[in-house]
């Protein structure tokens, strides 16, 4: 998973320009207008992203059939085969027993046999899932984010330019950007209604996600134990500012045109979720982002159960501020929008197919690759309580992989302790 290192100019310059959402909203109303061939889909990851995913992936085209699945483990592949049965797409379910596969390798046989893999895994594994499907000439929808590295991130990277040479579709699970009421919005703000940016703040403050589905006692290894609590461990999920607050960071990136910033610094740490089964994540982060011409990203994102949740995300320019997720303005240029919401979800996965049948491929994997590693660099500043720049995020030696990927050993990775933690 290691590459070349990369400068920002070369970042900026050789990478996939993502198309507009505003055409991918488009597309969906063409899925079914050019071909009828039976598209086979595999799904890698079963667990509940995964299997909403399919279920949209099978919506999104009627001649599309589920034909292979694979997870890490039989029982979470058992859950979403039934809940996939006994959905209002089970007609087009066809995973007999022999097309499903289980443990680490299972992912090469699924996508060996179809024409789109969806990848739904824990983070930690997209990077190695995505160079394969690639290499096979296979479509993805590839779900947010996509690495937890910067190696990982690096090889993303490769992937795109890859992809991009095959014609092959590629869209990322950053849904906002799929969101008819947000793509409006952000589109204006881009045209300069609420004028020259000045400040974002974005916020993503939740009571966190499940507690350990399993202790140590009823699993066979460590290995095992982090990947069914792979939410807690930062090699499997980037920490939860990379694996959720990402969106969040994404639209802080996307008002910036994906220009990335120049560096960033911030905190972080465990304040409540300080019991050692959370493993080594952090429950709570601040990061301020630098960018050019002194505009400043301010981002938070925490897991506290019993405190205010509160996601926003807002726009601050010379003229007013845009409010992203009432999808409005305030100030000189009043606007809101009122026009219907979609399901961004479903229309996803509705821009993947119609590219496909249309042969107008479409690719997210550069702004996604951007978006995830401004989670990342923002994650290596409150880890180590350094200043982090953009080159040290995108050049970054940090591989948070395991050398090998077997049921026995896990990495061990200590809970970051910022002034102590070094910058890799």
């Amino acid at each position: 998973m290691r590459e070349p290192q990369t400068n920002r100019r070369s970042f900026l310059m050789n990478g996939t320009a993502a198309v507009a959402a505003t055409a991918s909203l488009n597309l969906m109303h063409t899925a079914h207008a050019a071909g009828s061939d039976i598209l086979k889909v595999g799904l890698v990851g079963c667990g509940g992203r995964g299997t909403g995913a399919a279920e949209q992936a099978l919506t999104a085209d009627k001649n599309v059939r589920l034909v292979a699945m694979a997870d890490a483990f039989e029982d979470r592949l058992a859950e979403s085969f039934s809940a996939l049965k006994g959905s209002p797409v089970a007609a087009q379910v066809d995973v007999p027993q022999d097309r499903k596969y289980f443990g680490f390798d299972g992912y090469k046989q699924v996508i060996d046999q179809v024409d789109v893999v969806l990848l739904t895994t824990p983070p930690g594994f997209r990077p190695l899932h995505l160079a394969y499907a690639v290499e096979k000439g296979k479509h993805a929808f590839v779900e947010k984010p996509v690495a937890v590295d910067a190696p990982g991130v690096r090889s993303v990277l490769k992937s795109a330019e890859e992809a991009k040479a095959k014609n092959l579709s590629m869209v990322v699970g950053l849904c906002w950007r799929y969101h008819s009421p947000r793509v409006e919005t952000m589109k204006r703000i881009h045209d300069g209604e609420i004028g020259k940016i000045v400040a974002i703040e974005t916020t993503y403050d939740s009571g966190g996600v499940w507690d350990p589905r399993k202790t140590r006692d009823e699993v066979k290894s460590e290995m095992e134990y982090q990947m069914r609590n792979w939410y807690y461990y930062d090699w499997l999920s980037g920490d939860h500012i990379v694996e959720q607050a990402v969106h969040a960071i994404d639209t802080m990136g996307w008002a910036m045109g994906d220009v990335p910033p120049l560096l960033c610094w911030g905190s972080g740490g465990r304040q409540v979720r300080t019991d050692p089964k959370y493993g080594n994540i952090f429950d709570h982060f601040n990061v301020v982002y630098e960018y050019a011409d002194g505009v400043r990203g301010y981002h938070t994102c925490r897991h506290w159960r019993g405190a205010e949740t509160r996601v926003k995300d807002y726009v601050l320019g010379t003229k007013g501020t845009g409010d992203v997720f009432g999808h409005k303005f305030s100030g000189e240029s009043r606007w809101r929008y009122r026009g219907e919401a979609n399901n961004m979800y479903q229309t996803e996965h509705d821009a993947l197919f119609a590219s496909i049948r249309n042969a107008q491929p479409v690719s997210d994997l550069v702004n996604g690759s951007r978006s995830t590693l401004l989670a990342i660099m923002g994650r290596m500043a409150a880890y180590t309580g350094k200043v982090v720049t953009w080159e040290d995020a995108l050049n970054s030696k940090e591989n948070l992989a395991p050398s090998e990927y077997n049921w026995g050993d896990a990495p061990q990775r200590p809970v970051p302790m910022p002034g102590v933690t070094k910058l890799a």
